[in-house]
């Protein structure tokens, strides 16, 4: 068989990446390490319920080009997120909002909840936030950040908050409303029945050829030959070899366990904030479809340290970390026939929306030009 592409990972990035390859007439090999297609939004039927096998995915977004893009895949419904945290037993809403500063404080208006942190960046004394720690106490105040930010914090990426860089926390999200929303975004959902529907309907096409458990690594150098055009979303340290050593990342445990019950926590997501839990939260899968099952299926989710043969799921952009990608990098663009995309390929943190925009910005640049 004749290719004209091999797409390196059934994820997101190199299924839209194949979908548009195939419906330009192009002949594409998809291969994948997992023994399954969609990556990391992977879901899972149990006990009638859609499991996210790899972490809750709530699809969001501002841009009607991508809402209308991935509609075309699935019927989405009406979630909308609203996690809650769980500190030591006391919950609070998120994101950071008046229901959040009531519990909390006792405060009622806006104003009294913006004195309230006012107050405490003041007692802080941090004129120019040089961490985390010190840019989220300049955000929300003491209070707030020894509660909700600072235990789950420092378990989710393994260093103390005053060795993490602020730029972490910059764009965390403070309301002074009573709206529990945690997206500011336009459009938002879960496909009703899962997202590997998403990934089955873009590989359908005949002239897309899927391979489960291959790995690309044991015959690397056979598939560069092979094939004219490559499309690569796994590691680019590990493409090229860790030549100039390893990247960081943060991995994860799952922990899923199928209850006999109809409810366990009465929310989608439930963080738990203190740095006592080891888990960093709870996900109960049957709230993203407002199911009635009489069961209920639950999964804890563990940070822990990446090491080589754990999935990579966080990179660690640092400063460090993000001059050696960019030596990588430096070698990418010299290979003219790969084409690096995908979390793993660009080492950046994507959410669904902003994959989808990469790998139809790549198609245009592919295609297009």
């Amino acid at each position: 068989m004749t290719y004209d592409y091999l797409v390196v990972g059934a994820g997101l990035f190199g299924s839209v990446f194949a979908y548009e390859a195939a419906k330009r007439g192009k002949r594409v090999k998809v291969i994948d390490k997992r023994n399954h297609i969609a990556g990391n939004i992977y879901t899972k039927e149990i006990e009638g319920i859609q499991v996210h096998k790899y972490g809750a995915h709530i699809f969001h977004t501002n841009n009607k080009k991508i809402w209308d893009y991935v509609n075309q895949f699935a019927e989405f419904n009406r979630f909308t997120n609203s996690p809650i945290a769980n500190y030591k037993g006391e919950i609070y809403n998120l994101p950071f909002n008046m229901n959040t500063f009531n519990k909390l404080w006792g405060v009622v208006t806006p104003q009294e909840a913006k004195d309230k942190i006012e107050e405490q960046r003041k007692a802080a004394h941090i004129e120019k936030p040089a961490n985390l720690e010190e840019q989220a106490i300049s955000l929300v105040g003491t209070d707030i950040y020894e509660k909700l930010i600072k235990g789950y914090t420092e378990k989710q990426w393994g260093r103390k908050a005053t060795e993490l860089p602020a730029f972490i926390i910059k764009r965390l999200p403070v309301r002074f409303t009573y709206d529990n929303n945690y997206f500011n975004d336009k459009y938002q959902g879960i496909p009703v029945g899962g997202y590997t529907q998403i990934v089955e309907k873009m590989l359908s096409s005949e002239l897309i050829d899927v391979e489960l458990k291959a790995n690309f690594f044991s015959k690397k150098d056979e598939y560069l030959e092979q094939f004219p055009r490559v499309v690569y979303t796994g590691m680019i340290d590990q493409f090229f070899d860790y030549q100039f050593g390893t990247l960081e990342y943060r991995s994860l445990k799952f922990e899923t366990s199928v209850l006999d019950r109809e409810n366990y926590q009465g929310n989608a997501v439930v963080n738990y904030t203190d740095a006592e839990t080891p888990y960093t939260r709870i996900i109960e899968h049957k709230h993203f479809e407002f199911g009635m099952q009489p069961k209920t299926v639950i999964t804890k989710e563990y940070p822990k340290t990446w090491e080589k043969g754990d999935e990579p799921y966080y990179p660690m952009n640092d400063e460090k970390n993000n001059a050696l990608f960019k030596q990588y990098r430096d070698l990418a663009d010299k290979l003219p026939n790969v084409i690096f995309g995908g979390r793993l390929g660009m080492y950046k943190y994507y959410d669904m929306h902003q994959v989808i925009g990469a790998a139809l910005a790549t198609v245009n640049k592919e295609f297009e030009n």
